[in-house]
């Protein structure tokens, strides 16, 4: 179902009124100080550093970009309301991290945190993090719910296209919208991890990241900023100090999507032969055995069981494109066959081979730029 404009607008500015009114209600302003003591005090760069090291595990395991801001404002939240030393600053991040998984990913996509421990390489203990867990959700009052910088961004962006969709579609340069929130979700990602932007409220910071794009793509920016400066009911004077913090830390940043990968079908080394007219004969399926105490009769059943519900999968996927495309996900289906990668001529191409037994489709490799 379309909305029509009235009601999409409508909408919109009933969910920026619910994500303002969280945010006051539980946003507390975090500036860390120089440390005295090395040993005691967290620095502004061992903060930045915990949220860079927790965006490289939140790319490793492919969460969604929403348990990343979460993660970071669940961290800021905890160090405004206690002082702690520099070595348990790992131990906080990765269990404010494990709180956000557990709050924004689907059950089948949250790692055990024996799992989540050992990738992430954090130094401690699973039953460290949930102490650390414990000691979290006590400081916040069980309270994580609050409103984070990428929701703004998001309704933002969407405000912004259902009042210029025509004009900033021909000026994307060929990217459709969610590859331009995902570009922008990356540039948002990049401003959180510098302290500079601490004092900003995620509301005010999304505002001036989404007004910078505004400016080189449309004309007359300035109309929409003043409107969207009228929602958001802030002073124009704090937008332009945010702006200026935002270009500055924007400066070293280039942000893009990651390549999309083009494979070549090679035939397997024993692939039979095509018949008569070229077509090749169906891939051969032993025929179970009557024999209730044959092995090969489990193994037929449950080949043919798996089949079934690989494509049921593949059927339910694709109403998930959109969301998938917004997320810039690049990782295979759940329930696909694994791939492992070795390097072809001594080059660093990837071979994805299939494991044995998973499918009887030839196995596939990247073309080589030339």
């Amino acid at each position: 179902m379309k909305f029509t404009l009235p009601l999409e607008s409508r909408k919109l500015s009933s969910l920026l009124e619910k994500a303002v009114s969280r945010e006051a209600k539980l946003w507390k302003v975090y500036v860390p100080k120089k440390p005295t003591n090395q040993d005691t005090d967290i620095s502004p760069e061992k903060r930045d550093e915990a949220v860079r090291w927790l965006r490289d595990v939140h790319s490793q395991l492919k969460l969604y970009p929403e348990t990343l801001c979460l993660a970071i404002g669940i961290l800021d939240r905890f160090l405004s309301a206690i002082k702690a030393r520099p070595k348990y600053l790992r131990c906080i991040a990765i269990s404010c991290f494990f709180l956000a998984v557990k709050t924004s990913e689907e059950d089948e996509r949250i790692p055990s945190l024996k799992e989540l421990a050992s990738s992430s390489k954090c130094g401690c203990s699973p039953s460290e993090i949930l102490r650390m867990e414990r000691i979290v959700l006590d400081k916040l009052n069980w309270d994580l719910h609050s409103a984070t910088a990428l929701d703004f961004l998001y309704i933002f962006h969407a405000m912004v296209l259902s009042c210029k969709s025509e004009r900033l579609n021909m000026a994307l340069s060929g990217l459709n919208p969610s590859q331009h929130v995902a570009l922008l979700t990356q540039q948002l990602f990049h401003c959180l991890a510098h302290n500079a932007l601490l004092p900003v409220h995620g509301s005010l910071l999304s505002l001036g990241l989404i007004t910078l794009e505004l400016e080189k793509l449309c004309p007359d920016w300035l109309a929409l900023t003043v409107d969207l400066l009228h929602k958001l009911q802030i002073d124009s004077s704090q937008l332009i100090g945010c702006r200026e913090l935002v270009a500055r830390c924007l400066s070293t940043h280039t942000a893009s999507l990651p390549p999309n990968t083009v494979y070549i079908c090679h035939p397997l080394p024993n692939a039979p032969e095509p018949r008569d007219g070229g077509v090749l004969p169906a891939w051969h399926v032993s025929p179970a055995p009557t024999a209730p105490s044959d092995p090969n009769t489990t193994h037929t059943r449950s080949c043919k069981s798996s089949a079934k519900r690989k494509v049921e999968h593949m059927e339910v996927d694709e109403y998930f494109d959109g969301i998938k495309r917004l997320y810039n996900e690049e990782s295979s289906q759940e329930g696909a066959p694994t791939c492992t990668a070795e390097t072809v001529g001594g080059q660093g191409l990837p071979v994805i081979q299939q494991n044995a037994g998973s499918s009887p489709c030839p196995p596939l490799q990247p073309v080589r730029e030339t």
